[in-house]
């Protein structure tokens, strides 16, 4: 995808990639697992542990990102084909715009709507994940999961349109953001468990709660951003494939 969208760092591109997401987890670790060791606590990993996940990344997914980079900036197809002719001078984006169809305000409808079709199911999770009760619904999970797919999807597609209708075109991080601010709607519901529902008090409870929740909610907001802009991007394909030119 950054070859075709005329990318030409791509060192940079395949170290983001393979440290995205990678950076903040050992970051949220190595504060929760240091404060594990100073109480004592049996939840801390071992030394060893540590090492053979450190070599497990440092010898097996980090290479592999970059042999994949180097694969693809060898052989993958620089065609982005695009379904119609573009000019070369951007349009004037109108800056005088109705609330509704501004940032914000979608920004946050893209994130209560599909939140909204799992806040039922979010809570026995969290109940099952931090307060220590059983979880045996696997099936009513995997619906509700693929249910966040598809609505995620559905409403940044009609986000895109609706940017796309007030002649805007920079759609691309947009979308994203748009599909992955569910994740920051788990962060935020994460806070009303921890202070009405979970009765944890004290640093080392605090810590790995809030540590471990931003790493969950990144990696939602990673996940369904990648879906929004996928969706949104056979969406603008499709689209603009049916617009009649000279």
């Amino acid at each position: 995808m950054h070859r075709k969208m005329k990318g030409e760092n791509w060192v940079q591109c395949i170290l983001v990639t393979a440290g995205l997401f990678p950076t903040p987890v050992v970051l949220v670790f190595m504060w929760v697992n240091s404060l594990a060791m100073a109480h004592g606590s049996t939840s801390a990993l071992p030394f060893t542990a540590i090492l053979t996940i450190a070599a497990l990344f440092t010898l097996l997914a980090f290479p592999l990102t970059v042999f994949g980079g180097i694969v693809a900036k060898n052989y993958a197809s620089k065609d982005f084909g695009a379904p119609t002719r573009t000019t070369k001078v951007a349009r004037e984006i109108p800056t005088e715009i109705p609330w509704y169809r501004g940032r914000p305000f979608q920004i946050l409808i893209a994130g209560f709507l599909p939140f909204s079709a799992i806040y039922i199911e979010l809570h026995y999770i969290f109940a099952s994940m931090w307060g220590h009760q059983f979880y045996t619904l696997f099936g009513v999970l995997m619906i509700a999961f693929i249910l966040l797919i598809i609505v995620t999807s559905f409403i940044t597609v009609a986000l895109l349109y609706f940017q796309l209708a007030r002649e805007d075109h920079r759609w691309w991080w947009a979308a994203y953001t748009n599909g992955g601010m569910t994740g920051i709607f788990i962060y935020l519901y994460s806070f009303y468990y921890y202070f009405h529902r979970s009765g944890m008090t004290g640093l080392l409870q605090t810590s790995f709660y809030f540590g471990y929740m931003a790493v969950v909610s990144f990696a939602f907001f990673l996940m369904l951003g990648s879906a929004g802009f996928q969706f949104s991007l056979l969406f603008v394909k499709y689209i603009y494939s049916r617009v009649k030119c000279d």
